[in-house]
Order: structure tokens, then C-alpha cells, then sequence
């Protein structure tokens, strides 16, 4: 008898899940949607590559001396000898630069200090999207001492 009612019990459960399905309301495709407001500028400009290399015993940037224009991107890539980074030397930047580089700098480890790039290939960009005319000096924080840097010059 207790196996009956716990057959017929199942049975009463199942039979509730199983109901027709609601039927889904129509949605109206015509309605017009009005387009994104965003305050991001316009992505411009050239993507420009520096290449972090140990060669030989030097540790260098790839080019070591850049000039790209405002909006232009960099990316950097641990092309060999990492870990690498991008610091630049917040005290030599143009007024107002550490400011807008910060905002431009993704997962930073500090002030105008991007990430270290352990791993083979990887890359780190870094924008130039209103950032004032002058002179970039960077380095690499664990390469410092062996002379590895480089300046960007945004013209």
C-alpha cells in the first residue's frame, strides 16, 4: 500500500510539471531603437608595435625611439627575455600626461606602469587618444638597471 501512494504521489507530481507551455508574447520588431550615446572618442589612428627582446645579453625595446600621433595605439610585446613591462617616468612626461595615460593604461601596477608580461607573446597596449605633444621616456621595470628603455614622441 505505501509503494501505491508513493507511485501514485510521482505520478500527481509529474503530471503537474508536464502542463502546456505559456505561450510567449509577441515582440514588436518594428519599434524603432534609438543608437548608443557614448562619450568614448572615435577609435583613430595607427596601432603601432614595440617589441620587449633580450638579444645576446642586451635587454631592449624594439624600436627604442618611436614618434606616433595623438590617437595612435602602442602595443608592446614580450617578444622574448621576460618578464617585461612599460613604465614611463612620470616626472619627465608633458603636463597632463601621467594623468591621461593612467585612464589609458589597463591593469596597471602603479602610476604610468603597466603589468609585467610573463608569458611569450603577450602583448600590452597602451593609447595615445588626447594625450599632449612631447616626449615619452619609459623603461622596463625588471630591466632598468640594464638599460632598457625607450621614448615615445607623440607629435
Amino acid at each position: 500500500m505505501r509503494k501505491m501512494m508513493s507511485v501514485a504521489g510521482l505520478a500527481f507530481v509529474l503530471a503537474a510539471c508536464g502542463g502546456e507551455k505559456a505561450e510567449t508574447p509577441a515582440v514588436d520588431t518594428t519599434a524603432a531603437v534609438a543608437p548608443a550615446v557614448t562619450d568614448a572618442p572615435a577609435a583613430t589612428g595607427t596601432t603601432h608595435e614595440v617589441q620587449m627582446v633580450l638579444e645576446g645579453s642586451a635587454y631592449k625595446y624594439i624600436p627604442e625611439n618611436l614618434t606616433v600621433k595623438a590617437g595612435d595605439k602602442v602595443v608592446f610585446k614580450n617578444a622574448s627575455g621576460g618578464p617585461h613591462n612599460v613604465q614611463f617616468e612620470a616626472d619627465k612626461l608633458p603636463a597632463g600626461a601621467a594623468a591621461i595615460l593612467d585612464a589609458a593604461m589597463a591593469d596597471r601596477m602603479g602610476p604610468v606602469a603597466g603589468p609585467l608580461l610573463a608569458e611569450p607573446d603577450a602583448t600590452y597596449e597602451v593609447s595615445f587618444a588626447g594625450a599632449p605633444v612631447g616626449a615619452y621616456p619609459y623603461f622596463c621595470l625588471p630591466h632598468q638597471a640594464m638599460g632598457m628603455k625607450g621614448v615615445i614622441t607623440v607629435e
